[in-house]
């Protein structure tokens, strides 16, 4: 799956943003954010962002 990809299927299916945001940043290897601003449909988005999959997009939508 590439980035493009994963954004637009997210973007179409209506996905949390806090997750999307998740996803891009583990995607593109950024950092996370800081320990207060952390949702857990981010971090649950971060981690599917490193491993680059698409398998939980339906989950949070």
């Amino acid at each position: 799956m590439t980035y493009y990809e994963g954004v637009k299927k997210m973007e179409e299916m209506g996905v949390n943003d806090n997750y999307i945001q998740g996803w891009v940043a583990g995607f593109l290897h950024n950092p996370e954010i800081e320990e207060q601003r952390v949702t857990d449909e981010y971090e649950s988005g971060y981690e599917d962002g490193k491993e680059q999959t698409d398998a939980n997009f339906s989950n949070f939508c």
